[in-house]
């Protein structure tokens, strides 16, 4: 049998580890279409939250570029999910020139993937159909849940991770 002490100690220890929930984003970069995979990293099911991206701040002033006339240049791609759909209560409207959009989240499972592919054009490059890293850089990701927003800023690595309260 052990002593109390170290089992008051192991208590303490488990009692001292929360199960951490948050969201991770990448921009991937590509042709035609650039892609966003939103992946629930954290240990809990993300309900009944938003998750906001928000270009304005990006170091290329970066807009989504859904029609062929408008504020962006060249190739168009409209918002199209490939992965995670369901996980939303309703597919977002994103306008051509648009610098946010607003994914309401239902229910995403720890470890599932939300993924959609749209144009991204910078607004102050030299090359506005093709985005990198660093142009995404200062972009945020905020994840409201409960009232509660956290938010984080875009990597030069194209990523994002956001860390919410506890599960």
């Amino acid at each position: 049998m052990l002593p109390k002490s170290i089992l008051a100690a192991t208590f303490g220890l488990f009692a001292a580890t929360s199960l951490q929930a948050g969201v991770q984003i990448r921009f991937i970069e590509g042709a035609p279409k650039d892609r966003f995979v939103l992946t629930n990293v954290g240990a809990c099911e993300v309900e009944a939250s938003t998750v906001k991206i928000d270009l304005s701040q990006s170091a290329g002033r970066l807009i989504f570029d859904v029609t062929e006339k408008g504020a962006g240049v060249e190739v168009f791609q409209p918002l199209e999910f490939v992965e995670g759909a369901d996980a939303l209560r309703q597919i977002p409207a994103v306008v051509d020139g648009q610098d946010a959009i607003e994914l309401e989240i239902a229910s995403l499972a720890a470890g599932d993937k939300l993924s959609f592919t749209i144009d991204v054009d910078d607004t102050i490059g030299q090359r506005e159909i093709t985005v990198t890293g660093s142009e995404i850089e200062g972009a945020t990701v905020s994840f409201t849940d409960e009232g509660e927003t956290s938010t984080a800023i875009f990597s030069s690595e194209a990523f994002v991770k956001v860390t919410t309260k506890d599960c």
